[in-house]
């Protein structure tokens, strides 16, 4: 009796199948008219579909793409990693290259360069120069950007992210995923959520309140689905409340679908789902990666098997569960392939193309740091007969390859050692070069190979004298070193061990500075590091992966052509032992006795990044908004347009900034906003606004920042609310965190 209703209630599942086949010859299909509104057209092909090929288009299909319904010709989803650019293409179930000849790309600086632009209009052009590769590529969806937020500077994936602040990432976040989706292409924005270090990083259960996870963790996602209209979220890996979070009921029902009211899909990180059950209930709409081993997990159709294929068609055709879930999301996925794949307008793609060479180095260019400029031995001004030195690995190492899914094949990577070679034989110098240290000399990830040797078998006594030897002859000395992309440094599924740099480039540092008193050096890194001789070295460059145009960019700063305007979007700390999370022995977690999980309790709170050293009184080796420039800038008193704001009100505060130096130059007005007193703790300033503006010498503009009365909120999670109390709040005015020129107090009533 129990087989015979099933295998009726199997044939009801399979009947629409066959009336949609014969329907669809007489009933006009909606869904592929363009000219109908979005909402109608998602409705008409989903009731045009059977349970199966809705099943079907939740779960992939291969390593990257998901099926369409091709009995209604519905196109397949393919996805790709980003954000810096389109990884190459690999074969359907393994993660082998695909060996083609024409998916190579333009590497476009990581996101902690972005950030550091402190430009959202740099932010729109990077997105759109992305999304025409990734249009061009036939991809419909790319996996990025990254959002969440710098904890702690070991994080193996900070490179990726946007640094330590929610109101900088906010702001910068939104124009990337306006300009990549004006291609057709839709950003999915991850990881949701509180995916802040990669060890441990899929059995990590988050421990935070919920002041912290509104004020701090969640704005730059509220507003990439708000403001941005995400088309895509990824879920993340770790554990929030003892649920994982690519099926985390509170995450994605809760507060991404029903507060932030996001109509997009959820995508799971891939091998991120872990329970058919959880996957229905709790908000994942399509599954990715379960099994990266694709077709040979030890079945004859491992997709078939993945948690959202047969085993939920299973509980639908045992009863247990009903049809209401996998509609919405069929429906979300079906909206996502009618915005890309079906899109009848997204534009031309373009590959590889000079535009996109220049935005990325536009935006390298924008996004360096100078950090410190004594005497200044910057810009270097090369000349007939100059003698330069270059010293460092990264000098001369690929860094386009490596550092986990966000690896690349690019098309061309101009290195640092040839940039600047290139820049000062145009004026006649001459550059050198000395290995110094010897660090990573693999060059290969996933299949794709830099071609480099940088074997080295010299000592690391020998590599410094060579290196000493050569600059006590150089008219100025660069050194060219950091972190990389290996395993243990700035790469994915893992963290650094410490704050130092590592293969003994301290010493090589120190060396130099002994050998020579015109010494530069350029960190390339996405994190922070310890430097322990910075008072001993007059200039400082923070380089961050540049990609394609990364020696380019580079000797543009260095040499002058371009002034640096870049900000710091994290804090650097003296030690390792003054950031937050360690400074609290908040960072790895406790393993539980009894499972493989990692408890980790934020226990510094919303005191992250700046608002723990400014509160704190902790004095940072480089404070976050910290950059300098070539010229100077002067400051004027500040003034609003107000004293007084009510609820639901604005407030717009005016700076005169004049260029006091002798060239042009970008400066980065920075606002922050303090309520000195209040009925609970409130960090000692927060960024609200921030403008950068071009001056010429002797130019002055009046800079104009507006925030809003939900500026001065913080987050009451005993009523779920935002609280702004009424009383006084001082706006203060400057170039970075720590040096504040001009401030102005205001009321709100």
């Amino acid at each position: 009796m129990k087989k015979s209703k099933t295998r009726c209630l199997l044939l009801a599942l399979a009947l629409p199948c066959a009336l949609g086949a014969w329907a669809g010859t007489d009933v006009p299909r909606t869904f592929t008219d363009p000219t109908r509104p979005l909402d109608e057209r998602v409705e008409d092909a989903l009731s045009r579909m059977t349970v199966q090929e809705k099943i079907n288009i939740i779960h992939a299909q291969s390593k990257f793409s998901s099926p369409g319904v091709p009995r209604l010709g519905i196109p397949e989803l393919w996805t790709d990693d980003g954000p810096h650019g389109v990884r190459p293409d690999v074969l359907w179930d393994e993660w082998d290259q695909a060996g083609q000849s024409n998916d190579s790309c333009v590497a476009f600086p990581a996101l902690t360069c972005l950030a550091a632009t402190w430009n959202p209009d740099m932010a729109r052009l990077y997105g759109r120069s992305l999304g025409e590769e990734a249009r061009y590529r036939g991809k419909d969806v790319i996996l990025g950007p990254g959002v969440n937020i710098y904890r702690t500077p070991l994080n193996g994936r900070n490179f990726e992210y946007m640094g330590e602040d929610p109101r900088l990432a906010s702001r910068m976040v939104v124009p990337y995923i306006q300009g990549l989706q004006s291609c057709g292409v839709a950003a999915c924005v991850k990881h949701f959520a509180l995916n802040n270090n990669e060890v441990n990083r899929h059995t990590t259960n988050v421990i935070v309140d919920d002041r912290t996870l509104y004020e701090i963790y969640l704005p730059a996602f509220q507003a990439a689905v708000t403001e941005g209209d995400a088309w895509s979220i990824m879920g993340a890996y770790n554990l929030f409340g003892d649920e994982h979070l690519c099926h985390n009921g509170r995450m994605l029902n809760d507060i991404l679908k029903k507060e932030w009211g996001f109509k997009g899909v959820v995508v799971s990180d891939w091998g991120g789902t872990h329970d058919t059950a959880q996957a229905i209930a709790n908000g994942l709409d399509l599954e990715f990666g379960s099994w990266t081993d694709g077709l040979a997990n030890g079945t004859s159709n491992a997709y078939d098997n993945y948690y959202m294929a047969q085993p939920y068609f299973n509980l639908i055709a045992s009863g247990k569960v009903g049809t209401a879930e996998l509609d919405d999301k069929a429906r979300r996925v079906l909206r996502l392939i009618m915005l890309t794949a079906m899109n009848p307008e997204p534009g031309f793609g373009s590959l590889c193309s000079e535009e996109h060479y220049d935005a990325a180095r536009r935006i390298g260019d924008e996004g360096i740091v100078l950090l410190r400029n004594k005497g200044n031995v910057l810009p270097v001004t090369p000349r007939e007969g100059m003698r330069i030195l270059v010293v460092g690995e990264n000098a001369i190492k690929m860094m386009t390859v490596g550092g986990g899914s966000s690896s690349l094949k690019a098309q061309r990577e101009t290195s640092p050692l040839d940039g600047i070679r290139a820049a000062a034989s145009r004026c006649g110098a001459t550059v050198d070069y000395a290995r110094g240290y010897v660090g990573d000399v693999t060059g290969e990830y996933n299949g794709v190979v830099t071609g480099q040797d940088l074997r080295d078998d010299r000592t690391p006594a020998e590599l410094i004298a060579e290196a000493c030897d050569k600059a006590r002859g150089a008219d100025v000395v660069i050194f060219v070193g950091g972190l990389n992309k290996s395993s243990g440094q700035d790469c994915e599924d893992s963290d650094r061990s410490g704050l130092g740099l590592p293969y003994g480039q301290d010493d090589v540092i120190s060396a130099l500075a002994a050998a020579t008193p015109r010494l530069v050096v350029v960190n390339v890194s996405g994190n922070a590091v310890a430097m322990p001789w910075a008072e001993r070295v007059p200039a400082i460059v923070q380089a961050w992966y540049l990609g394609s145009e990364a020696g380019n960019s580079i000797a543009d700063v260095v040499f002058g052509a371009v002034n640096p305007s870049g900000k710091l979007p994290f804090t650097f700390p003296v030690r390792l032992e003054d950031s937050p999370a360690h400074a609290l022995g908040a960072y790895p977690g406790v393993k539980r006795a009894d499972s493989d999980i990692v408890d980790l309790e934020y226990k510094e709170g919303i005191l992250v990044g700046y608002r723990w050293y400014d509160t704190k009184k902790i004095k940072p080796l480089f404070a976050f908004g910290h950059g300098l420039s070539y010229t100077d800038f002067k400051f004027g008193k500040a003034t609003a347009d107000r004293r007084d704001m009510t609820v639901d009100d604005t407030i717009t505060f005016t700076v005169p900034v004049t260029n006091t130096g002798s060239r042009a130059g970008a400066e980065v007005v920075q606002l922050y906003v303090s309520d000195p007193k209040c009925s609970v703790m409130r960090p000692a300033k927060e960024l609200k606004g921030f403008a950068k503006v071009w001056l010429e010498p002797g130019e002055t503009k009046d800079v104009k920042i507006t925030i809003h009365t939900g500026d001065l909120t913080y987050f009451d999670a005993g009523a779920n609310f935002w609280v702004a109390e009424p009383g006084e709040f001082v706006a203060s005015i400057g170039p970075a965190s720590d040096n504040i020129k001009t401030t102005v107090k205001f009321n709100l009533k």
